[in-house]
């Protein structure tokens, strides 16, 4: 009796950890941030991890409905709280927002307007190199009212204005640094040298430890006054292999991995269909644009005729149903069908190649030897495609888009770099040689004037500001872009994007892939991930999660 009853107590005890709830996560993903700097570098990793500690002013839900993450109201120009204003002659805008109560830096300290006033100092500083810098040097004057209350003044009337707001940084720690020296500030920022320090965070969780290239691991803020997290500790793994990243989830090394930037759509197909009995797949199709950026500088690619034959030299249709199973559509531009704005009557490039044949020939790429073109100096139509390594998704596509454009003659040379290596070097410093293939993630109201607006292509000599990567310059894709903020007409903005789509599909500065959908592989005790499709990370809810066990 007694034998029996210490059997079933073993088997009591040796059961329950397993059904018990964890209170921590660990969650896998395919990059590592090349910084955690919120102002220097445009990367997925980053934006994904640092909004399970910081929180912008407003964002859009998975409805893509605005709403307040670290104001009180969403100022718009029915409530007064935005305004249209004539400062020094010129019409701008004036817009007035409270911070939350309560919101508190991880040392304790408030966060206040003077911290907004400092990013805004940092983000228009002439040798601060932040990316994008543009932004924040139309921002004219910041009036501080209080600790908490403040009103911006933006030197144009644009329509979303709420995507001016700057991002606190915490003046208290940063600012003697900046101050020192502006132009060495983004070497020596403790969100490099000291991303421990608890004062460098407000959201629910803080970073408090990193393996450079490995993992980065964040325990909650005890300041925080939103819903209590139910993970007391969350690691990010950077596995940059996607083979690697699944089999350490199977083993259990791995909780979830990052739907945002995770396994790529083949693989979660094929994961789904053999653990559907561990794991559930979310599908979320949405604004994440794949697309291959062209170096216009180089002379291959300057001849617009040139860049539309390599589009109409790609079977998108056959990448996206062989690899994708038809999930994500081809792309025809920057704007998803799934957007208001799309305008169907927009050129459109379908696979052709004896239409890809033609174009090169009139761009004087008309001899053929060893199969590939070659202009009248005997110049080969040798193009580098660069993409970030570890992605078996790329990969392939790379590969089909070398076999493709093999038909037509272009000779292509793969490279793949480390992401953060590709994201801070390749395309920050612009030193792209002819084509990078990655993805633009955009809000459901987003208008690319860092990415088209010859004001903004990357220079040693604007410290390497703006996202204008291929170097694009055209006076009419200038003015389009900036009528398209500034026109707070709903149906006149409406033409302006059809101007602009119709423009871009022309110039072609950019080749469009596909819009890609994300897959969420979930363990099925996890609960609370809601995907947005849009580049507000389902991090920015993180506290919502929870093991449902």
């Amino acid at each position: 009796m007694i034998a029996r009853l210490l059997a079933a107590l073993f088997v009591l005890f040796a059961v329950a950890p397993s059904a018990q709830a964890k209170d921590e996560l660990v969650i896998g993903t395919t990059q590592y941030p090349s910084t955690l700097h919120p102002m220097f570098d445009s990367m997925l990793a980053k934006s994904i991890i640092l909004a399970a500690a910081r929180r912008p002013f407003t964002a859009f839900d998975a409805e893509w409905k605005e709403i307040c993450m670290l104001c009180t109201q969403v100022p718009t120009l029915e409530n007064g709280l935005a305004k249209v204003e004539e400062r020094d002659g010129k019409k701008g805008m004036a817009i007035s927002v409270t911070i939350a109560e309560g919101v508190k830096w991880g040392d304790g300290k408030p966060v206040t307007s003077a911290d907004v006033v400092f990013a805004w100092e940092v983000g228009k500083h002439p040798q601060s190199q932040v990316t994008a810098a543009e932004y924040y040097r139309r921002i004219t004057a910041i009036d501080v009212k209080d600790e908490r209350n403040f009103t911006m003044h933006i030197d144009r009337v644009i329509w979303n204005f709420t995507t001016y707001f700057p991002e606190p940084l915490p003046a208290h720690i940063e600012k003697p640094i900046f101050d020192a020296d502006p132009a060495q500030y983004r070497s020596r920022t403790k969100y490099d040298t000291e991303l421990g320090n608890p004062g460098l965070y407000y959201g629910p969780y803080r970073i408090v430890a990193a393996t450079p290239g490995a993992s980065i691991t964040l325990e909650t803020n005890p300041h925080w006054t939103g819903t209590k997290p139910h993970f007391k500790r969350v690691t990010f793994r950077a596995i940059e292999n996607t083979a690697a990243l699944e089999a350490n989830l199977l083993s259990g090394s791995v909780d979830y991995i990052l739907g945002e930037l995770g396994l790529t759509l083949d693989q979660a197909l094929a994961f789904e269909k053999r653990n559907r009995d561990r794991f559930d797949v979310v599908y979320k199709p949405g604004l994440i644009y794949e697309h291959i950026d062209l170096n216009l500088e180089n002379p291959l690619l300057a001849d617009r005729r040139v860049r539309q034959a390599l589009l109409y030299g790609i079977d998108r249709n056959a990448i996206v149903t062989k690899l994708f199973e038809g999930k994500q559509p081809v792309a025809h531009g920057y704007i998803s069908e799934t957007r208001p704005e799309f305008d169907a009557t927009a050129p459109r490039y379908g696979y052709d190649p004896k239409k890809a044949a033609q174009l090169l020939d009139e761009a004087g790429f008309k001899t053929i030897k060893d199969g590939y073109r070659h202009n009248a100096e005997g110049k080969r139509l040798a193009l580098e495609l660069a993409t970030t390594g570890g992605n078996r998704v790329r990969e392939l596509v790379q590969q089909v888009l070398q076999s493709q454009w093999k038909q037509i003659g272009v000779e292509i040379r793969l490279k793949a770099e480390p992401p953060r290596v590709f994201s801070a070097g390749t395309l920050s410093k612009r030193e792209l040689q002819a084509m990078a293939m990655y993805a633009w993630i955009s809000s459901p109201q987003s208008v690319p004037h860092s990415m088209l607006h010859s004001s903004q292509i990357p220079a040693a000599s604007n410290g390497w500001a703006g996202q204008n990567y291929p170097a694009y310059r055209n006076a009419e894709m200038d003015r389009i872009v900036d009528a398209l903020e500034t026109e707070l007409d709903a149906n006149r903005r409406k033409l302006l994007w059809g101007e602009f789509q119709r423009l871009y599909a022309t110039d072609l500065p950019v080749l469009p892939l596909f819009f890609r959908t994300d897959s969420f592989i979930l363990p099925k005790w996890l609960k609370g991930i809601q995907p947005t499709g849009s580049l507000y990370s389902t991090t920015l809810w993180i506290e919502h999660w929870r093991d449902d066990r």
